[in-house]
């Protein structure tokens, strides 16, 4: 049984689904060397213009294997090479959209904060329990967390190891939006269909100047925004897209 299913279920639109639901989708080594084959493969997949990643109507990813990790000593957990396989994640050019439904936990959570929308069922449950076997975050928690609800939230969930829920997440700045939990999949497809839709270089250009400008100066990141911008008005789709405006119909962008 495959670990990871990758499916397209709309034009231009890839859905990666988590499949080990007998170990709640724990990420164990051969399951992130799964997640990361599919995530290469549709990076480099010119059809693709946006991700969709998931797991199951029980659990997104209930984090590590402990079971895999309980007798690791550090020469063992460095020689997995974990980080380059998350950078394959974190580089990934077109948008990603973490549908999340029941647990995303440890290195779940760190899974859907490498994405680039959360949409959250209401009962979802995000932590970061590491702490609570004597560990830490290993995959970005104590960063992008940070970067996403702040330093006091952040410290919370991170020291005390407790879970909240979609709502909680949503509330704090974690989640893009929350709904019922029949509608988790549902709702980030829709999301996928409608960023497939648009010009693709463009959307491109904006995931990359909103991450590099994360972390750099001000004037570096609005540097790199007006350089991005002026290299689009060289695009076919930027004056497809003006002249269908003007012409009040609808654009037939093909990403050139």
């Amino acid at each position: 049984m495959p670990l990871v299913l990758v499916e397209h279920p709309a034009d231009h639109v890839a859905l990666v689904k988590l499949n080990r639901p007998e170990a709640r989708n724990a990420l164990d080594l051969p399951t992130r060397k799964a997640l990361v084959a599919a995530f290469r493969e549709l990076s480099d997949d010119v059809s693709v213009r946006c991700i969709v990643v998931t797991g199951d109507e029980r659990t997104f990813a209930a984090g590590a294997d402990l079971k895999e990790m309980s007798t690791m000593r550090p020469r063992d957990w460095v020689s997995l090479g974990i980080r380059q396989l998350w950078k394959v994640i974190s580089d990934c050019p077109h948008p990603v959209i973490a549908a999340v439904n029941g647990y995303a936990l440890g290195g779940g959570c760190e899974l859907a904060m490498h994405a680039d929308m959360i949409i959250a069922g209401e009962n979802a449950k995000f932590g970061q329990p590491e702490v609570r076997v004597g560990i830490m975050p290993g995959g970005g928690g104590t960063q992008r967390l940070t970067r996403a609800v702040g330093k006091y939230k952040a410290m919370k969930l991170l020291l005390t190891g407790e879970m909240i829920d979609g709502r909680e997440a949503y509330d704090m700045g974690l989640a893009s939006e929350v709904v019922p939990d029949d509608r988790v999949v549902d709702r980030a497809l829709e999301l996928a269909k409608t960023i497939a839709a648009l010009p693709p270089i463009a959307v491109r250009f904006t995931k990359e100047a909103v991450l590099a400008g994360a972390d750099a100066a001000l004037e570096t990141g609005l540097i790199l925004e007006r350089r991005s911008l002026e290299f689009l008005f060289d695009t076919d789709d930027q004056a497809e897209g003006m002249r269908a405006f003007i012409e009040k119909r609808a654009p037939q962008f093909k990403g050139e």
